[in-house]
Order: C-alpha cells, then sequence, then structure tokens
C-alpha cells in the first residue's frame, strides 16, 4: 500500500493505492486522502486494508468451518494417525528447506519405524525431535511467550547445537545481504512480538503470516530461525482452528523472494499460497 500523489493544475491531490492480484493481473484499488496527508494515516491505512480484505476474510472463514467439519468426522483413533502424517510432510519441508538431505521417505522411516538413515546424525535428530515438538505442541495450547519458544528451540535443537540451544543471540547475525536488528534489540523486539500475536484481534491466517515474518526479521536465534518460525505460525494456526500450511521445499523460491520485499509482500504471498493450499474448502 503506496501514497500517491496526482497532480491536476497547480492542486496537488493525495491517494493511497494498493495492487491486488487477481488471477494473472493485477487491479489497483484507490481511496481519496485530500490536498494534504491526514496526521492519522496509519489508522486510515488500516481500515482502507480491512475494506480490501473483506471478500478474502469471508473465504478464510470458509476454510475454517470447513476443515472444522471435516476434522470432527475424522474418528479419534484416525486424528492421531493424520497427525504424524502431517508432521511427518512439516518436518521434511521445514528442515530440508534449511538444508537437510533427508528425504520424505526417510523421514518417515525415522519417525514410524526408527530407521536411521545413512545421513549425518545431527540432521536425524533435529527431524526426531522436530517431529515430537510439533506433535506435542498441537494437543497442549499455551500462551505464545518468550520462555516457550526458547523450550521449542531447545527442545530440537539441544543435542546438536547445545551451545546455542533455547538462548536468544548476543551477536550480530547476517543472512546473506540481510543485517538482522543489533543483538540489544532482540529481547525488547521479541516482547513486542508475544504481545502482538497475544493481544491481535487480526483474522489468525493474516495473524500467523505477520507474525512468522516479526520473527524472521527479528532472526533472534543463532540457527533454527526458519523452523521455529514455521513453528510459530502452524501453531497460531490450528489452535485457532485453521488447517496449518506447509512451506514445501520444491517451492521454496517464491518463499524466499518474498521476505526482502518487505511485511506486506510477505503477508500477500502467504494469504495467497494459503488459500491455493486450501482452494477446494472455500469453494465448496
Amino acid at each position: 500500500m503506496i501514497i500517491r500523489k496526482k497532480t491536476k493544475g497547480k492542486k496537488i491531490y493525495y491517494y493511497l493505492e494498493h495492487s491486488i492480484r487477481k488471477g494473472n493481473k493485477i487491479i489497483k484499488k484507490e481511496k481519496y486522502l485530500g490536498t494534504l496527508i491526514p496526521k492519522d494515516i496509519d489508522k486510515i491505512k488500516e481500515e482502507f486494508s480491512k475494506e480490501l480484505k473483506t471478500e478474502l476474510y469471508k473465504k478464510l472463514e470458509k476454510i475454517k468451518e470447513n476443515f472444522q467439519s471435516e476434522w470432527k468426522r475424522v474418528p479419534e483413533s484416525a486424528r492421531e494417525k493424520e497427525l504424524k502424517e502431517i508432521s511427518i510432510a512439516f518436518a521434511y519441508n521445514s528442515n530440508a528447506i534449511e538444508g537437510s538431505t533427508i528425504t520424505l521417505e526417510e523421514v518417515r522411516g525415522i519417525i514410524q519405524e526408527n530407521i536411521a538413515p545413512n545421513k549425518p546424525l545431527k540432521d536425524i535428530k533435529e527431524i526426531e525431535n522436530h517431529n515430537k515438538i510439533f506433535l506435542g505442541m498441537l494437543k497442549k495450547k499455551e500462551r505464545i511467550t518468550n520462555s516457550l519458544i526458547l523450550k521449542w528451540h531447545r527442545d530440537i535443537f539441544g543435542e546438536t547445537k547445545s551451545d546455542i540451544a533455547g538462548k536468544y543471540r548476543n551477536y550480530l547475525v547476517r543472512v546473506g545481504s540481510y543485517i538482522a536488528p543489533d543483538w540489544k534489540e532482540v529481547i525488547p523486539r521479541m516482547n513486542r512480538l508475544t504481545e502482538f500475536v497475544n493481544k491481535s484481534k487480526l483474522n489468525p491466517v493474516e495473524l500467523a503470516a505477520r507474525a512468522h515474518y516479526k520473527f524472521e526479521a527479528i532472526h533472534p536465534f543463532g540457527d533454527g530461525n526458519g523452523r521455529i518460525g514455521r513453528l510459530l505460525m502452524n501453531y497460531i494456526l490450528w489452535h485457532k482452528n485453521y488447517p496449518m500450511l506447509i512451506i514445501e521445499h520444491k517451492k521454496r523460491t517464491s518463499y524466499y523472494k518474498a521476505f526482502p520485499k518487505g511485511q506486506e509482500a510477505f503477508v500477500d504471498y502467504f494469504l495467497r499460497r494459503y488459500l491455493s493450499v486450501h482452494k477446494k474448502r472455500y469453494i465448496k
């Protein structure tokens, strides 16, 4: 969303402009602001954003309703099996995005049959721990706190990265050309993030997207930020009664490209991906 200046004769007029993708077309929506930029521009942007997303929110609500209807029909004994399948897919993709060479079938063997492939032991351990944490967090709803996020990190990486596991970084990190905030800013920013997640009234899918983006922007850990960030977004979705989203390794390029474009571009990417994955649930 940008502020566009238009000149008519000798007068200048300001508009809010937002581009929306529909299929292969880009549609531009405008809101007139006046001859001066209003002082409450942030509030106006928020209200304009909500107006534009009315149709989107209806689709997301329908996805939630149909998912809950489907889930209620699944017998209790079958639910456990279904969650294990989701965990296998999630563990494979989330770890593959971070460089693990363990295949989907090898992940299945590790989780279901305790069969260790001929791959680095640290990768195997992280798959095992990732699975345990993921299944555990789905069963227990807790308030999002620094303590909970640190626990997830410690439990996943305690055996493989003991020097940094469960600790926010106290040094500078960079990811490619991106330099994360100064380490002294990590705790204050994480405090604001957890407060934002717990108090937000946003639609949960948009909240999950914004929480994931903000978390990755902070990059609070020395390593493992992507995996924890994707756990966080799915924790939000699941405990708000929405189906989860697995960022697939084979489609990681668009995921990577969305981050440097800023929060709004990432949220737009996330929402489009979510609607695409769960399309059958809103066109019923």
